[in-house]
């Protein structure tokens, strides 16, 4: 199968800008006559870093190897067992997908949607849509992220602010102060130890744990 050069796979490629001309792409598609007419239009749009998969069964393979920034998928009719293969491959990699499918239903929108692709696209994989259909891909691959990448942070701060809370109702009851001491105590001892507050709070909940 025909494969391009080698880059270095460390620099992003994928930044605010949006699609750099630099992107590293695995296509899967099973007809080699395709396979060609993507690469050329690939190619055409500006890509040429571009490897060839035949087989849905060896994606997660190759995206380890090869390391791409995004995969293009086209297939006629995608299944559970193709849709496992795509959530395995991305689930790791955190990688935009772009599915082309001749038919679809309802129930298989949405759990290629599930699976971690990027842009589903019904009616198959036009030649001349290659180019908006992975920037939109890479678009909608971006405000995901970024949506995941807050809602991490908001659990991240809820459980720090449990942990935090925890430390002072300790000491608080083992040293019958207020709250507000206790956050106090807590501030300048994770500055005495040029530590953050939830690093100490943390420690002096696994104490008290240990120590119950």
């Amino acid at each position: 199968m025909p494969s391009a050069r080698a880059v270095d796979v460390r620099s992003t490629r994928i930044d605010a800008r949006g699609m750099d001309r630099d992107l590293r792409i695995l296509v899967v598609e099973p007809d080699p006559e395709r396979v060609l007419g993507i690469i050329n239009a690939l190619t055409d749009a500006g890509w040429s870093d571009v490897k060839a998969l035949a087989r849905i069964s060896g994606l997660n393979r190759t995206v380890k190897e090869f390391v791409p920034d995004i995969v293009l998928i086209d297939l006629t009719n995608p299944d559970r067992d193709t849709l496992e293969h795509i959530s395995d491959a991305t689930e790791s990699s955190k990688r935009p997908v772009a599915l082309f499918v001749d038919h679809t239903d309802e129930d298989l929108t949405q759990a290629a949607l599930n699976a971690g692709v990027s842009a589903y696209v019904v009616d198959g994989l036009k030649m001349e849509r290659i180019k908006s259909v992975l920037e939109t891909a890479i678009a909608r691959f971006k405000v995901m992220r970024q949506m995941q990448s807050e809602l991490d942070a908001a659990k991240q701060a809820l459980e720090d602010r449990k942990t935090i809370d925890r430390a002072k109702g300790i000491l608080m009851r083992q040293r019958d102060m207020s709250e507000d001491e206790a956050y106090s105590l807590l501030r300048k001892t994770a500055m005495d130890q040029n530590r953050k507050v939830i690093d100490v709070a943390q420690a002096l909940v696994t104490a008290a744990d240990l120590l119950s």
